[in-house]
């Protein structure tokens, strides 16, 4: 329970600020970079998630897509607006980087179930919705797991293992098996989508 309680948020701190630090010049390559791939529609991305008991804040990653629309307004699929620097951001998980400023202000933890829409909490029975017993995290057990090839039934399976089982020597495997999917690309689309099909409460 000290781990849980004290320590893992003390780490989530120390580390957050000092990846913030070390990272600026690199982040702020990628934002020029983005923001010339995007056609300067923007180079951050700002939505409202649900966090610890549900309480909502806006996370923040970077912008891999662009805002290109059809000739009714709509926007195009995922797959079309997914630029060559987008897609290399995301795969490589560069875009999850800047949540380090979520993790820094408590909104966020560097390891728990990923935060997802708001739109989402209705359609959660109460056992998927014990995923929310902790903070999101920039990585979890389902992430490193699979991330995007995963079902959501098994992704929210992964997600409240994690709750029960919130360990410093969790936290750490989960760190290394995500370092590894993530230098393999693994898991970054799910089947038939460039990114994850929408949860409607049944799939």
């Amino acid at each position: 329970m000290l781990y849980r309680g004290f320590i893992k948020r003390l780490l989530d701190i120390i580390i957050s600020f000092m990846a913030l630090l070390c990272l600026s010049p690199f982040l702020l390559l990628v934002s020029l970079l983005l923001y010339v791939a995007n056609k300067r529609a923007g180079v951050f991305f700002l939505q409202e998630r649900p966090g610890k008991d549900g309480k909502i804040f806006r996370v923040v990653k970077f912008k891999t897509m662009t805002d290109a629309r059809d000739a009714d307004g709509n926007l195009l699929p995922d797959e079309k607006r997914l630029t060559p620097v987008g897609r290399f951001v995301r795969s490589s998980s560069i875009d999850e980087l800047l949540q380090f400023v979520n993790v820094l202000k408590g909104d966020m933890s560097l390891i728990g179930p990923r935060p997802l829409l708001v739109r989402y909490l209705p359609l959660y029975s109460p056992e998927q919705a014990r995923r929310h017993e902790v903070r999101p995290g920039i990585s979890g057990w389902a992430q490193c797991h699979g991330r995007n090839a995963l079902t959501w039934r098994e992704k929210f399976a992964y997600d409240v293992w994690y709750v029960d089982h919130v360990s410093f020597l969790t936290d750490c495997k989960v760190v290394w098996l995500t370092l590894r999917s993530v230098l393999k690309r693994e898991g970054i689309s799910h089947e038939g989508s460039a990114t994850m099909e929408a949860f409607d409460g049944t799939n």
